[in-house]
């Protein structure tokens, strides 16, 4: 199979923001943006417990909002600030449909959507 029939996603995450870049189509040459998505986080709770539960319910809300952009990913390359990026890995390595993509990840600061787009690019060149 030819590195442009695959498909290879990326994305930029922190805990509350997310964008998706990938090939519009299997015929697309070039890398795109195709969204992004947020993560309000929970608001606050007296109840510990309850807080917590919130917090990693809206957490895999946010993950499977991101998946829903990436349908069959064969490659991905995750990049950002923080610790979501190995909390999405874990969690794509959980979730049947994903567990045999190919998956890399890099730490990043945010950048502006084309500049995503050639870095992404690039790590699949």
């Amino acid at each position: 199979m030819s590195q442009k029939n695959k498909k290879q996603f990326g994305v930029w995450m922190d805990n509350h923001h997310a964008i998706v870049v990938g090939r519009a189509n299997a015929d697309a040459e070039d890398f795109s943006v195709l969204g992004h998505t947020e993560n309000a986080g929970a608001a606050s709770n007296s109840n510990e417990k309850t807080a917590h539960n919130d917090a990693k319910r809206l957490q895999a809300k946010f993950f499977k909002e991101i998946t829903a952009l990436m349908q069959n990913a064969e490659e991905l390359h995750v990049t950002g600030t923080g610790t979501a990026q190995e909390q999405f890995i874990r969690f794509l390595s959980d979730t049947p449909q994903f567990k045999n993509t190919i998956t890399k990840e890099s730490t990043s600061n945010k950048m502006s959507d084309e500049k995503l787009t050639e870095f992404i690019a690039g790590k699949f060149n």
